[in-house]
C-alpha cells in the first residue's frame, strides 16, 4: 500500500503541490493525469522517496521499483546485467526468467544500445518487476512508442500487473492508457496543483 498526505511541496517561494491525499492499495493501479507541468512527476518523485523537501508524509513499502519516461539503462552493462546488478540477490537464472517474461531472454548479452527502443522499454520492464516490488510507479513509460507498440508494452505491463499485484501509480497523458490499466484516475488541476477530481479507471 502507498498513502499520500502531501500537505505541501515547494521550490523557493513557488508552491507546486498542495493537499494531495490519497492511497492506492496492495493490488490496485491508479492513473494520474493533468496538464504538462502540473507537477505529476515531481509528486512521484516525492512518492518514491527521491526528494524528501516537502510538508506532510507518504508511506510507501520497502519494496518499490520505478519506470521512467525514458529506460535509463546502463550503456556500458548487458541487459543481464542491468538486472542482476540492480537486483544482486536475485541470481542469474531469476533474472535471465524475467527477461524470458518480457520477450527478449534471447537479448541476455547484448547492449542497450544493441536493442531496439521497444527492447529497451521491455528490459526497463523487467528489470522494475524482476524482483516482485510490493509498490511500481511507472512515469508515462510508453511515451514516443508507435502505436502498435505501444499497445503491446501496454499488454505486457498488464499482464506483469496481475501477476506481481504490486500498488502502481501510473502516470500518462492518454486518456486510452489510463482506461486500458487503472481501476481508477487522479488528475491533477490548479495552482498550486491539488486533486481535481476522482474517477472510474
Amino acid at each position: 500500500m502507498i498513502t499520500v498526505d502531501v500537505k505541501s511541496k515547494r521550490f523557493g517561494e513557488s508552491e507546486i503541490l498542495r493537499d494531495i491525499h490519497f492511497v492506492v492499495a496492495a493490488g490496485e493501479t491508479v492513473a494520474l493525469q493533468g496538464p504538462s507541468g502540473i507537477g505529476k512527476t515531481t509528486l512521484l518523485r516525492l512518492i518514491a522517496g527521491i526528494d524528501g523537501a516537502f510538508e506532510g508524509q507518504i508511506d510507501r513499502p520497502d519494496g518499490l521499483a520505478m519506470v521512467f519516461q525514458e529506460p535509463t539503462l546502463l550503456p556500458w552493462r548487458s541487459a543481464l546485467q542491468n538486472i542482476t546488478l540492480v537486483h544482486p540477490s536475485l541470481g542469474e537464472e531469476r533474472a535471465r526468467a524475467a527477461l524470458d517474461r518480457v520477450g527478449i531472454g534471447g537479448k541476455a548479452d547484448l547492449f542497450p544500445g544493441q536493442l531496439s527502443l521497444g527492447q529497451q522499454r521491455r528490459l526497463a520492464l523487467a528489470r522494475a518487476f524482476a524482483a516482485r516490488p510490493q509498490a511500481l510507479i511507472l512515469d508515462e513509460p510508453f511515451v514516443s512508442l508507435d502505436p502498435d507498440l505501444a499497445s503491446e508494452m501496454i499488454e505486457l505491463a498488464r499482464a506483469l500487473i496481475e501477476e506481481v499485484r504490486p500498488a502502481t501509480l501510473f502516470v500518462t497523458h492518454s486518456r486510452e492508457e489510463a482506461a486500458s490499466l487503472s481501476d481508477r484516475v487522479l488528475r491533477l488541476a490548479g495552482q498550486p496543483a491539488t486533486l481535481e477530481a476522482i474517477a472510474p479507471g
